[in-house]
């Protein structure tokens, strides 16, 4: 079965969802997992579902090249890219699979993708994303559930690979 945006986007309600204003997070106000550091001009308390999911569509989903790469590792990619950033969320994913770490998707760092298996790329790139998340300063408050979020990326990576 191919993992659409919808179901990845599905899934990735799983991790986000609800207003907070967590004075420890630095993108601040965020619903549904859009923050206002990132989304100024939006409306974050009354941000719906639906509004939500196509920020994620245009600026992570499609900005990634998604639909370019294994179904499983798009997901990761997704996720990664929600919570990170999107150029980041690459440049880990080409230290991965031993790219150049130069942030953007392209045919060399889609060659480096293929050149490993579904699961490989899946492992890999949950193993740079704890790496990254424990070099935050922000790890000592919210480490357990970036913790909690990689074991269920794990277990969907296995599902998908």
């Amino acid at each position: 079965m191919k993992l659409t945006f919808d179901a990845a986007f599905d899934r990735l309600m799983g991790h986000e969802g609800g207003y907070v204003n967590d004075p420890n997070d630095p993108g601040g106000e965020t619903n549904w997992g859009i923050s206002k550091r990132s989304y100024p001009q939006v409306d974050i308390r009354n941000l719906t579902r639906e509004g939500a999911k196509v920020i994620y569509k245009r600026d992570f989903w499609d900005a990634a090249h998604a639909d370019e790469m294994y179904d499983g590792v798009a997901f990761q990619a997704l996720d990664f890219a929600i919570n990170s950033g999107i150029q980041t969320a690459i440049r880990k994913l080409q230290k991965a699979v031993g790219a150049a770490d130069d942030g953007w998707w392209g045919p060399i760092t889609r060659a480096k993708v293929a050149e490993m298996s579904e699961s490989d790329v899946i492992m890999r790139f949950v193993a740079e994303r704890l790496d990254f998340w424990r070099s935050l300063s922000t790890w000592r408050h919210f480490g357990n559930g970036w913790a909690g979020r990689a074991a269920t990326n794990l277990r969907y990576g296995a599902e998908d690979s």
